[in-house]
């Protein structure tokens, strides 16, 4: 029997992920199965297995390879900044969310049941990477806003990471999500991410009084 290598384990995990990212295209999470995800994979259901124990950990894994690239783009604008006002710093930020649709939509799952039904292992590793989008976006505060106290980035951290989390309801409403506003009589006036995340960053950057 020939010898499984790491190359081979990360290559079929990627084959999953980028099932359940596609299935997640058109599907709820609800009606993803093994099933559906092998039927798209070079693997059947049991297999899948073999590399996730849970549906859970496959869009944990998803969510982490997500905030990845994140972390990237915000590792970009630091290097390829030398100097933001802190309303261009806002404008940047947006931007690195306006990429990020997939990410955005994954946060509005429920976390406490997709990682109460992920291994630890899994959980330790996606934890890391949240920790590093956390630690990318303060980097981005040391850099271009140098008069920042510490406490201050502190207070825009823990603002800002609790807000992202809440964006993506407010861009993607149906059609019957829009009628029953309508009816309730709440006004429904669409904001891209881009223009939620500025108006947001603006406020906390204090971008208004701090060019």
């Amino acid at each position: 029997m020939p010898k499984v290598t790491e190359e081979f384990v990360l290559a079929k995990r990627e084959e999953i992920i980028d099932a359940c990212a596609m299935l997640y295209e058109t599907m709820s999470f609800k009606d993803i199965t093994f099933k559906d995800i092998a039927k798209v994979t070079s693997l059947n259901r049991t297999s899948i297995y073999n590399y996730f124990e849970t549906k859970e950990e496959i869009f944990l894994a998803f969510m982490q390879r997500e905030y990845e690239l994140w972390i990237k783009d915000l590792d970009k604008l630091c290097q390829s900044k030398k100097n933001l006002s802190r309303i261009a710093l806002a404008d940047e930020l947006a931007k690195t969310l306006d990429k990020r649709g997939k990410l955005l939509k994954l946060m509005t799952m429920n976390h406490f049941d997709m990682e109460g039904n992920s291994s630890y292992e899994r959980l330790v590793d996606f934890k890391r990477v949240y920790g590093s989008s956390i630690r990318g976006v303060k980097h981005c505060l040391d850099r271009f806003c140098p008069d920042m106290r510490e406490d201050e980035k502190k207070e825009f951290l823990y603002a800002f990471f609790p807000f992202i989390y809440g964006i993506y309801p407010y861009v993607d409403v149906n059609e019957k999500q829009k009628k029953a506003m309508e009816e309730a009589g709440v006004e429904f006036i669409y904001h891209s991410v881009y223009d939620i995340s500025f108006n947001c960053l603006k406020k906390l950057l204090g971008a208004d009084t701090k060019q």
